[in-house]
């Protein structure tokens, strides 16, 4: 690959990035107004199909177009043509197989998936769900066909467009059910349909860029068409790359299966457990922005780490993997302390009651193993470590379904809480010491600087706790001054705690080099009567 190339792909995976983040923060964003507008049932109720379509998701944007982009390169490096009678049209057919065999499972079994899930009253959202599978061989081979050919912009405009279709029709929905009083199981619905919308809305986008394009189609020779290599490629890096991508999902697939089941069997009614479980899904839209800010930085070290790279240069590359993992571990360390000390106003602006405080904090430790699990993985993916990081993720999926079943009957969702953290951390270990086995020079945790860390969440909790005794008592009777003070005490605290960070010198000044801004930053980190930085 020319550097000219290698450019091109390091930009466009950037590009590609930015989209992602842009759609997880509108993807965790308006399950907010969503819960005030149908309340915690309606909001359970959403959950309940979510994973399944987020599963989906994550196959059209990661999993499949990884694979064809991988078989497109491959196909390249031999002197093949990239045709469609023996390329696009075989991938194609096998992604329709592989695609339709899960909408038919889905649409045939509906009724016992609800009645598994604990609510038959699920049925009719998850035979819709069914439907979106039959749009991903579209999406995905479009994504794959321009990932290929080192085109990013149009699957990040796929990417975004989709998350923008799906939000409006949602938010549209759930204010027709809340304001005309609908009934509620029309939010599972309207989730598939919205899903449904939003794959069709990419697939229009992607395909203007094709017209737009006109990527050579044409056979230059008729030679054999290598179905279990194709197959083989699909199955195995498509879906299992995907896995790297589901972490979240995964916890979320577990607790749509069993969360309910177990809290009635632990002698909640019903609704109670549709309500119990609700409240605890609160917690998932805030773990996600946490992970989000905590992990976005490995998200933009993966194209540029290989394990080519770091043979040929690990001078270059062990600071580089280190100072993703320092940044991930600092902000999700910051994120997750602040979220817990300020979340019983949080709850209150955002879900309209405390309902549910004490659970939530514990599920917000989340957000660091999650952080840490999600950089982690993302570094071995980059150095070809694909099936064993997504080993580990099914390892997580199984100790958060054992514990769920296990706890839950204990300890309610408390214990649902507690199976995800444990589940987590099962995750995070496992992948850290698989990352120290590959990279022994890493020493990661030994680079940490605790002191500094330990002195910036003490400053940022002493302000916190400040402001608290300050202004909550005047603010706290409105949701207006709710938000006032949650943001100011958020603002306040983050800005202090990576304040403190920096005239700590808890990173150098090469990898403060890596961040946007990074003059402003060394400038903070160095102060008046510094002008050279530990490097």
């Amino acid at each position: 690959m020319g550097e000219n190339e290698s450019n091109r792909l390091v930009k466009g995976a950037l590009l590609l990035t930015l989209a992602g983040l842009v759609s997880k923060v509108l993807s965790a964003g308006y399950r907010i107004p969503l819960q005030n507008l149908t309340g915690d049932v309606g909001f359970y109720i959403y959950q309940q199909v979510y994973p399944i379509l987020g599963i989906a998701l994550v196959l059209a944007l990661y999993g499949f177009p990884q694979a064809i982009s991988k078989m497109t390169a491959d196909r390249k490096a031999e002197g093949k043509s990239l045709s469609f009678p023996h390329f696009y049209g075989p991938v194609l057919i096998l992604l329709l197989g592989l695609n339709g065999a899960v909408f038919l499972f889905l649409w045939m079994n509906a009724d016992s998936l609800a009645m598994w899930v604990g609510d038959a009253g699920l049925s009719r959202s998850y035979q819709f769900a069914a439907f979106v599978f039959l749009l991903i061989p579209f999406s995905a081979l479009l994504r794959g066909l321009f990932q290929g050919n080192y085109e990013m912009k149009p699957a990040a405009s796929s990417q975004v467009g989709e998350q923008l279709v799906r939000v409006a029709i949602i938010i549209a929905v759930a204010v027709w059910v809340g304001f005309q009083g609908q009934h509620l199981y029309i939010v599972g619905q309207a989730a598939a349909l919205a899903a449904v919308a939003g794959a069709g809305a990419a697939i229009i986008i992607l395909s203007l860029f094709l017209l737009k394009k006109r990527p050579p189609l044409q056979a230059k020779e008729q030679d054999a068409i290598p179905w279990v290599d194709y197959a083989s490629t699909l199955i195995t890096l498509g879906v299992v790359a995907a896995l790297n991508h589901m972490v979240l999902l995964v916890i979320q697939f577990a607790d749509a299966f069993t969360l309910v089941p177990s809290l009635m069997e632990s002698g909640f009614s019903q609704l109670e457990a549709m309500e119990a479980k609700g409240v605890f899904d609160r917690g998932q839209p805030l773990i996600q922005l946490g992970t989000v800010l905590g992990s976005s930085f490995a998200l933009a070290l993966i194209p540029v780490i290989s394990r080519e790279k770091l043979n040929a240069s690990p001078g270059t590359f062990y600071p580089y993997i280190r100072g993703g993992m320092l940044f991930s571990f600092y902000l999700a360390a910051g994120a997750t302390v602040g979220l817990i000390a300020i979340f019983p106003e949080a709850n209150t602006l955002l879900f309209q009651n405390d309902q549910g405080t004490g659970e939530l904090q514990l599920l917000v430790v989340s957000i660091l193993l999650c952080s840490l699990a999600i950089t982690a993985a993302s570094i071995l993916q980059g150095l070809g470590y694909v099936k064993r990081t997504a080993g580990f993720i099914l390892i997580a999926l199984f100790a958060k379904w054992i514990g769920n079943q296990l706890l839950v009957l204990w300890w309610g969702i408390t214990g649902g809480a507690l199976a995800t953290v444990l589940a987590l951390l099962i995750l995070c270990t496992c992948v850290l010491w698989e990352l120290k086995r590959k990279l022994p020079e890493l020493d990661f945790f030994r680079r940490l600087d605790w002191l500094t860390l330990g002195k910036a969440l003490v400053a940022m909790l002493a302000a916190i706790l400040l402001l608290e005794f300050l202004f909550l008592d005047q603010v706290s009777a409105s949701r207006l001054g709710l938000l006032f003070y949650v943001l100011t005490v958020s603002v306040t605290g983050g800005v202090l705690y990576l304040f403190v960070l920096l005239k700590g010198w808890a990173f150098t000044e090469k990898e403060l080099g890596m961040l946007p801004f990074s003059q402003f930053f060394i400038r903070i980190h160095n102060g008046r009567n510094h002008h050279h930085g530990k490097n």
